[in-house]
């Protein structure tokens, strides 16, 4: 049974149980009543306006001379409770017991104090307050802490697969980065000999070097990418602006603006943004033939975002599903953020990341 349907259940039940325990009652206090009983169907979504509403409508049939228990504010104090709004509980329930007597005299019973009073500890005793008030509360707790083994555990898992990714890059550093220095080497030294003898060196060789020469580049840059051992300092906001000055020295017109302060950003959020930045200037630079990039960072209360936007001719399809987007959107995901990498309408591509910072 899905949670709606549970609360409309309750809710239905608490009316009828209030309704017969009325008997007899006027027209009034029949509507009261049930109403009292109905309006717990908004409990989960709305605790504390369900809290007065319940409160209200038990002293309105308590009035007309309903001596019926409160059962509906029982369940409201619980619901409060249980959503964490513990003041507005306590004052809720100290206002209910306060009003009762009053709501009593009011009654056409003609009752004395004594009398009010003494109904008023039959109608809400302090047990059963204490009792709905400690039950919504040791559930609270509970889902509290469940929720913080379940994040414990997400953490454990990251932590695991982070260190999965450490070894995979020694790994690789181990088996593939020898061999490939080897195959470069030996076609530069080819290439070297064939010209020293006055000769043109054959198309393959040079494209095995050329080859050679960016597979270094592409893998050093993906070792660099996986590998967070510790043994150079990580890189962040503060190292953007020597990134852009890089890319200003290659003839780009690139800028950025940086708005917000970032001193406290944590430092996983400023290491994805470096690299963010990083990767999104070195696929300008390959594929994109542009001229201009604009980068953008600007920090919220909630988030830091990244904007990186070019105005080159690079295909979408192509740059979308590289392996240095695919980098960036893992390492967006891990932090719990969002990344978007699409064409722009006025021409060129944008690359926008928003990368949660608010401390839970």
């Amino acid at each position: 049974m899905s949670r709606r349907w549970l609360d409309r259940s309750i809710a239905a039940g608490v009316a009828a149980s209030l309704v017969v325990a009325g008997h007899p009652a006027t027209g009034p206090g029949y509507a009261l009543l049930a109403a009292s009983g109905l309006v717990l169907v908004a409990r989960r979504t709305a605790p504390r306006a369900v809290l007065v509403a319940t409160g209200v409508l038990a002293l309105g049939y308590q009035a007309t001379g309903a001596d019926v228990p409160v059962i509906a504010f029982l369940f409201a104090v619980y619901s409060t409770m249980r959503a964490g709004h513990r003041v507005v509980t306590l004052t809720g329930s100290v206002l209910m017991i306060a009003s009762l007597p009053l709501a009593a005299l009011l009654s056409p019973r003609d009752l004395t104090t004594y009398e009010a009073f003494t109904q008023t500890r039959d109608v809400l005793q302090i047990a059963w307050l204490i009792a709905a008030a400690a039950a919504g509360e040791a559930l609270r707790q509970a889902e509290k802490r469940a929720d913080e083994a379940e994040r414990s555990k997400e953490e454990t898992a990251r932590r695991r697969a982070n260190e999965e990714r450490l070894h995979i890059a020694r790994e690789l550093h181990d088996s593939l980065t020898h061999q490939i220095s080897v195959i470069k080497l030996q076609a530069e030294v080819a290439v070297h000999l064939a010209r020293k003898r006055g000769e043109e060196p054959p198309e393959p060789l040079l494209v095995i070097r050329d080859a050679g020469r960016e597979a270094a580049r592409e893998l050093r840059a993906t070792l660099e990418a996986l590998r967070d051992d510790g043994k150079n300092p990580p890189h962040g906001i503060d190292d953007v602006p020597d990134l852009v000055q890089r890319a200003r020295s290659t003839g780009l017109d690139a800028r950025l603006t940086i708005e917000g302060r970032h001193d406290d950003v944590p430092a996983a959020v400023g290491r994805t943004a470096y690299r963010i930045v990083q990767e999104s200037l070195t696929n300008i630079a390959r594929h994109a033939a542009a001229e201009t990039a604009r980068i953008h960072i600007d920090r919220t209360p909630e988030a830091l975002v990244i904007r990186v936007d070019d105005d080159g001719t690079a295909q979408p399809k192509a740059t979308a599903s590289g392996v240095g987007l695919l980098g960036m959107r893992e390492r967006v995901t891990a932090l719990g953020g969002s990344l978007q990498a699409a064409p722009r309408s006025e021409g060129g591509f944008t690359v926008r990341a928003e990368l949660p910072v608010a401390q839970p």
